[in-house]
């Protein structure tokens, strides 16, 4: 169903499917009617407390989504903070985006209380995401409430789920593929969505849950096939958020399970293009969508349901990526014969993980290059990790050693993992850049 905002949502779906589980988190589960019930009823809270802009640090929790809905209910400007960010990052993110108020770890709002602000005037159904970075200051993506609804529909018009599934939702609600593919994408189909208890569950949380659906970044989908954590009843998985592997959705493809990939963006409420059936890596267009090919192959998406409304007070970065309402994504592609949609790579220095987190490589790159006091190097990708590459005499301990203080301000998934060494210099274009696709290629190779 096709919905215009949060509180279309729950109010259709309490009149529809009533008792019926919505949410289950632990042993608590709560149906269609109580969920907006104890929305509206924290919604009345939040209107009384004369705040405007709430800061989720979301630990995907039951009481999370509840306190989402209702600060959305109440008219609140929500932003989806990554509780694991270190303290520095979440201060500069407080005030740049006007929050005068936090919900999540008491110790950790406490410890962030004096940074707040003054709050919005014009907060109304916004909803603001982060881009993933490393050490820069990620830029936030203004969606709506009517934005993700729509995500919602689209993805549920190609890869549709019934009262009768249950979603298995694993992912941070921080990140947009998590909030859309892990809950809205149930919820709006009247599915029941079980939320993951965090990382530390992964081996159990599906024989726990039973789900029949799941949606999952590469890296939790080697995991989950690695350590025999998929439960029989398991009959979707949705991967999305960076490349995968093929063997990956082979080997889940094995099993029995129906596997789709998908592609979208934060900038246009997750996915705009959806694998149904056949080769995974086919995409058909999500209905509202319209996705055509620069000269240079560059994806340009037309997404007007979906479409942020831009980079939270850095209109001189929207106005370079959306040009009369058209996105210019950076990402490279091509349609086959039946006009489906293949990913081919990038235009942007930015590495994708398989986390679906990203790295800005000429910032990340300058920093190592500070740190070891040596240019002629580059950092790719191998098994979806950062590995250096180091052209030139050194030992491979002392070098870790020298980065030890880089790596540690990093989460443990953007940390190179090893060294590479190249006997020469290595490749360049002539007007210096790094041909990193050809040494990318290279590696892959050996």
């Amino acid at each position: 169903m096709r919905f215009d905002g949060f509180e279309r949502m729950l109010r259709v779906c309490a009149e529809t499917f009533g008792d019926a589980p919505a949410l289950r988190y632990e042993k608590e589960t709560v149906g269609f009617t109580e969920l907006l019930e104890r929305v509206t009823d924290r919604a009345k809270e939040l209107k009384q407390s004369g705040k405007t802009c709430m800061g989720i640090l979301s630990d995907g929790s039951l009481s999370c989504v509840i306190e989402i809905f209702a600060a959305n209910l109440a008219g609140m400007q929500i932003v989806m903070l990554d509780a694991n960010a270190p303290s520095a990052i979440l201060r500069g993110l407080l005030s740049y985006t006007d929050i005068d108020v936090l919900w999540g770890d008491p110790d950790l709002c406490e410890e962030l209380r004096m940074f707040l602000t003054e709050g919005v005037s014009d907060g109304k159904g916004k909803i603001l995401f982060f881009t993933s970075g490393t050490t820069a200051r990620s830029k936030a993506v203004v969606l709506t409430d009517y934005s993700l609804c729509q995500s919602a529909y689209n993805g549920s018009a190609k890869l549709p789920l019934t009262p009768e599934d249950t979603l298995l939702c694993l992912l941070p609600l921080g990140h947009v593929f998590g909030f859309v593919c892990g809950l809205l994408w149930g919820l709006s189909n009247g599915a029941c969505v079980a939320l993951g208890r965090g990382a530390r569950h992964y081996l159990d949380d599906c024989e726990f849950y039973r789900p029949t659906a799941v949606s999952v970044v590469p890296l939790l989908l080697g995991f989950l096939l690695k350590q025999k954590c998929i439960n029989p009843e398991l009959k979707l998985i949705l991967v999305g958020a960076g490349d995968c592997p093929r063997q990956l959705l082979d080997a889940a493809s094995a099993l029995g399970i129906r596997v789709c990939f998908g592609y979208g963006l934060t900038e246009t409420s997750s996915g705009v293009a959806i694998s149904v059936e056949g080769d995974p890596f086919a995409m058909e267009i999500c209905p509202d969508d319209t996705i055509t090919l620069a000269e240079d192959g560059e994806i340009l998406i037309e997404a007007p349901t979906c479409m942020m409304k831009g980079y939270y007070k850095w209109p001189e970065h929207t106005e370079e990526v959306l040009k009369d309402g058209i996105l210019h994504t950076g990402d490279l592609g091509r349609f086959d014969p039946d006009g489906k949609l293949h990913i081919t790579g990038r235009k942007k220095d930015i590495l994708v993980l398989s986390d679906g987190t990203k790295i800005f490589v000429p910032e990340y790159e300058g920093q190592v290059i500070a740190a070891l006091g040596h240019a002629d190097l580059a950092v790719i990708l191998r098994n979806g990790r950062p590995v250096l590459v180091y052209s030139g005499e050194a030992e491979k301990g002392e070098l870790m050693k020298k980065l030890q203080a880089f790596q540690e301000e990093l989460p443990r998934g953007q940390q190179i993992t090893d060294i590479l060494f190249a006997a020469e210099p290595l490749p360049r274009t002539a007007t210096g850049k790094i041909k990193r696709w050809e040494i990318q290629r290279k590696v892959s190779m050996e």
